[in-house]
């Protein structure tokens, strides 16, 4: 039905050449044809439809488009001698512009019992008759630079059919005919396209069951073969499968496959085949080629990775869905706490700066390649297991905003596999895209697998991997501290990484832990989230990359201390130190920020004069913790310069301890005071009280305690 927006296709001036058109599908396309302005040549040899006999079919056809007021003749030569078909159509019209390619004849017979005969003349009707008859009209459409060609196939070529060998062949050889000529005409506007239709017809009359047989009216099939030939419809070389007012595209995809050696220098060995047969036979990451060539360049990359010594094509690709539920775990498995208002936004889905941590986005990558068999496919040469495998470095990227739900296609491949002698280094790529195929995130993760090393590879990593970074040396411009909790793995691991490892003490056992440990990238977590506090804002925005090496482990409820640099090129660097062991377990390594920002309420690094009266109060604490202790209460001292907070500094009287800050968990008492102002307090220059009052000292939360300080720090603290 043609809306009032729509104008009818019309084929005035065109020439029509439908071969087998004397009754079915090919009456219908003579008919629509003739109706819509077109010339038609109405061909048909007028057999039954086993190719026997004889009838004046194609007279009949001719005159019910006369009759209709359309113009066309007949023509009853077989589709063998096609030439002479296209011959009737110069004679008559002078051009040929649309070829449909629809005759056709049946001699079932199961494969034991089908005689050369029954093969020759299915092939010679079917395929050799289309080959003869477009043979025939090709220079004339190239020399019209126009031209349109239709090649019937079935669905027992592309699917197969009992008792139909030879048709079925036939059949899917007008697929492989149709492409090339597609191929060919491309550059003379010279269209070709495969139809594969199911109608009721003479050939399918008690085949098909009564129900269907007469919902499949050929007259249905015949408005898509006619967009097909129209000068509108730009498809080229497609098989469009059509049958009772329906109509699909069916193409042809390949898998991703899997490579069958490790490198140029190995042999395949059917044991090896079988051992990847499950990757050769997966279809899941099957893709349409539109070209030859295109199946040549995956071959291609294949052969330059493994004369590069990279086990090529070794790659999986999963989805990852998560919501602001994975978020807020997440987050809270890292260290994110209710009593630090800025961790709100990472913790609460309603608020207004609700944002995803970004390492959260190492998960996706993580867990494809933790889910399938990658890792260890890339080494071939010895066998190992779960307490072998140490995760080495991480690196990530992002590229986009940050969401905080969706569904993330990830793509994990291998791109390096490096020789360590006392084990082998297998390198990872994830890269992770939303659902419009833009890329979010890039993870690298770097896993060294003990014990499999000595396989004569190559030892230095490529270029594709991105290197660590030594910190500078100087004194740190920022550190941290975060005390994790002794549930910190057990939290942590809901977010996906399940090794038990981590958890189950007979298993960290076997892996030479006395007690489980945490997760590496928790490690990691923990300290860019420090990073991005100190340096970012909290402002997931403004993180643009990381890279750390896991040194050595952490037990969950140790402190970790992160020592940041900041350098040129919004770059800072840092390391992470186990306080209660100064032993570094995250090292080379270093966070990207798009733009750094020293929140006002964040330690910038700059040296203060109060810096000495703190550390005289640290001495003081050391010297009479017991009577910090039974203070019990948390301080928090605000430093501004220049009017804002340039440094914060904690008396944790309950731990005995002082650090700068931020405060790790909440503060009972904040005081807000400048620099020289602190120095005066120190010095005895400036009462407390008097301070107070003139409002050079600002206290929050309980008051009463600032003045339990005063009995600690009567001393002055020395300068």
């Amino acid at each position: 039905m043609v809306s009032a927006s729509e104008s009818q296709l019309r084929y005035d001036g065109r020439v029509v050449v439908v071969t087998g058109a004397g009754a079915g599908l090919g009456r219908e396309y003579a008919l629509l044809f003739g109706s819509r302005g077109a010339k038609v040549v109405v061909n048909d040899l007028g057999g039954n439809f086993h190719g026997q006999g004889k009838s004046n079919a194609a007279d009949k056809v001719v005159e019910e488009i006369r009759e209709r007021g359309g113009t066309a003749v007949a023509d009853y030569n077989s589709v063998v001698d096609g030439d002479k078909i296209i011959q009737t159509a110069m004679e008559a019209f002078g051009r040929v512009d649309v070829l449909v390619n629809n005759a056709g004849i049946l001699r079932d017979k199961s494969i034991a019992r089908i005689s050369d005969e029954d093969w020759n003349l299915i092939h010679d009707v079917h395929l050799k008759g289309s080959f003869v008859t477009t043979r025939a009209a090709w220079p004339i459409m190239k020399k019209q630079n126009y031209g349109r060609i239709i090649m019937t196939s079935s669905n027992s070529g592309v699917y197969g059919n009992f008792g139909q060998a030879n048709y079925s062949a036939a059949k899917l050889g007008l697929v492989g005919l149709a492409n090339t000529v597609a191929i060919e005409g491309a550059k003379n506007d010279i269209h070709c396209n495969v139809i594969v239709p199911t109608a009721a017809s003479r050939m399918t009359e008690g085949i098909l069951p009564e129900i269907l047989f007469n919902e499949l009216k050929p007259k249905l099939i015949a408005p898509v073969v006619a967009f097909l030939c129209h000068e509108s419809c730009e498809d080229t070389g497609a098989i469009i499968e059509s049958a009772a007012g329906w109509a699909t595209k069916v193409h042809f995809v390949r898998g991703k496959g899997s490579v069958l050696r490790t490198s140029l220098d190995e042999s395949v060995t059917p044991e090896y085949v079988k051992g990847v047969w499950s990757k050769v036979t997966d279809m899941s990451e099957a893709k349409h080629l539109n070209a030859i060539g295109e199946a040549s360049l995956t071959l291609v990359d294949v052969l330059e990775k493994l004369r590069e010594g990279v086990p090529a094509g070794n790659s999986v690709t999963e989805t990852y869905k998560f919501n602001y539920k994975d978020v807020i775990l997440y987050a809270l498995g890292v260290g994110a706490t209710v009593t630090d208002e800025n961790d709100l936004r990472f913790l609460y889905e309603n608020h207004s700066d609700f944002s995803t941590l970004p390492t959260f986005f190492i998960l996706p990558g993580l867990l494809s390649v933790m889910g399938s068999n990658l890792t260890a496919s890339a080494i071939t040469h010895a066998s190992f297991d779960l307490t072998n495998i140490l995760h080495g470095e991480q690196y990530i990227e992002l590229f986009d905003n940050v969401p905080t739900e969706g569904v993330l296609t990830t793509t994990s491949t291998v791109i390096d596999v490096l020789d360590k002698k006392s084990g082998a280094l297998v390198i990872t790529q994830s890269d992770s895209y939303d659902e419009n195929g833009t890329l979010v995130a890039r993870g690298q993760s770097s896993t060294f697998i003990v014990g499999v090393g000595n396989f004569n590879g190559k030892s230095k990593a490529s270029d594709a991997v991105k290197p660590l970074v030594p910190n500078p040396k100087r004194a740190p411009d920022a550190s941290v501290q975060v005390k994790t909790t002794k549930d910190q793995a057990a939290l942590y691991r809901l977010s996906g990484d399940l090794n038990p490892m981590h958890i189950d003490p007979s298993f960290s056992a076997i892996a030479g832990y006395k007690t489980p440990i945490l997760h590496g990238l928790c490690t990691m977590g923990v300290s860019v989230k420090a990073v991005l506090k100190q340096f970012g804002g909290d402002d997931s925005a403004l993180f643009k990359a990381a890279k750390v090496r896991f040194s050595k482990p952490v037990l969950p409820g140790q402190t970790l201390r992160v020592d940041m640099w900041r350098e040129a090129n919004n770059r800072v660097c840092f390391r992470t130190v186990v306080v209660e062991t100064n032993i570094e377990v995250l090292s080379g390594a270093y966070v990207d920020f798009k733009q750094i920002v020293v929140k006002p309420n964040m330690t910038s690094g700059k040296s203060l004069q109060s810096d000495a009266v703190f550390a005289g109060i640290k001495e003081r604490i050391a010297e009479n913790e017991a009577k910090a202790k039974s203070i019990n209460a948390v301080y928090l001292y605000k430093i501004t310069d220049s009017g804002k907070v340039a440094k914060e500094w904690v008396l944790d009287c309950k731990a005995g301890k002082v650090y700068e800050g931020p405060v790790q968990g909440k503060a009972d008492t904040t005081m807000t005071i400048s620099d020289t102002d602190m120095v005066d307090l120190a010095l005895g220059k400036l009462q407390p009280q008097t301070a107070f009052m003139k409002g050079k000292l600002k206290i929050t939360g309980n008051i009463m305690l600032a003045q339990k300080l005063a009995p600690l720090l009567k001393t002055e603290a020395k300068l």
